[in-house]
């Protein structure tokens, strides 16, 4: 899966250089997250960005030492939906338009000696819903559409020698992507996906060389 861009929150965020970063991070969501767009957008010389983003809990974590992060994350039964309208017309750039939900969703980026992980993610909301219906014509560039609803989602990467990791993800929701495209008169590439995923990690260690 596709790294999410979800940029709404840096809940966890550290760069002490002297001693290492310890980072506790503890996040429960128990309230409804709806994000509701409509949209209609016509006569642009330019290009034209669209996005609708509804979630539980976000954390983004950067850091340049070393880095020690434990993880909660928990969303109780609530609904978190998406639901995205736009109509697009005579365009004179690209097109790029993104509707997602996802319960939890946590980041960690390191260049350090030592990354040490333990996530633990669940989520029990009602169903995390996105939707998205989009109409487009006369584009002078190029389309995209990506639709997605995630339960769990993890995602780490560092050059530490040494990068334990231990990750535990939950989902007891329905997982839900509605996606509808009507799509005319495009010069450039057109480029449509809808995803429903429970759980997706993804962990990317680099080679250090030792």
């Amino acid at each position: 899966m596709a790294t999410l861009m979800l940029t709404p929150a840096f809940a966890g965020n550290s760069s002490d250089q002297s001693g290492g970063s310890q980072i506790l991070n503890g996040q429960v969501a128990l309230h409804t997250s709806i994000s509701d767009l409509h949209t209609t957008i016509d006569n642009i010389g330019q290009g034209v960005g669209v996005q609708s983003t509804a979630a539980g809990n976000v954390v983004d974590i950067t850091t340049m030492n070393d880095t020690h992060v434990t993880n909660d994350q928990y969303v109780s039964s609530v609904d978190i939906s998406s639901d995205l309208g736009a109509r697009v017309t005579n365009v004179g750039g690209d097109v790029a338009i993104q509707g997602q939900a996802v319960c939890n969703s946590a980041s960690v980026s390191t260049d350090p000696i030592v990354t040490a992980i333990n996530s633990t993610q669940v989520c029990n909301a009602v169903d995390p819903t996105s939707m998205a219906y989009v109409d487009a014509a006369n584009i002078n560039g190029s389309f995209s559409l990506a639709n997605s609803a995630v339960g769990n989602s993890f995602e780490a990467d560092s050059n530490a020698s040494n990068m334990p990791v231990s990750t535990t993800q939950v989902n007891t929701s329905n997982v839900n992507a509605k996606t509808t495209a009507n799509v005319s008169n495009v010069a450039g590439t057109v480029s449509v996906t809808s995803a429903a995923i429970g759980n997706n990690a993804q962990i990317v260690h680099y080679s250090t060389g030792n």
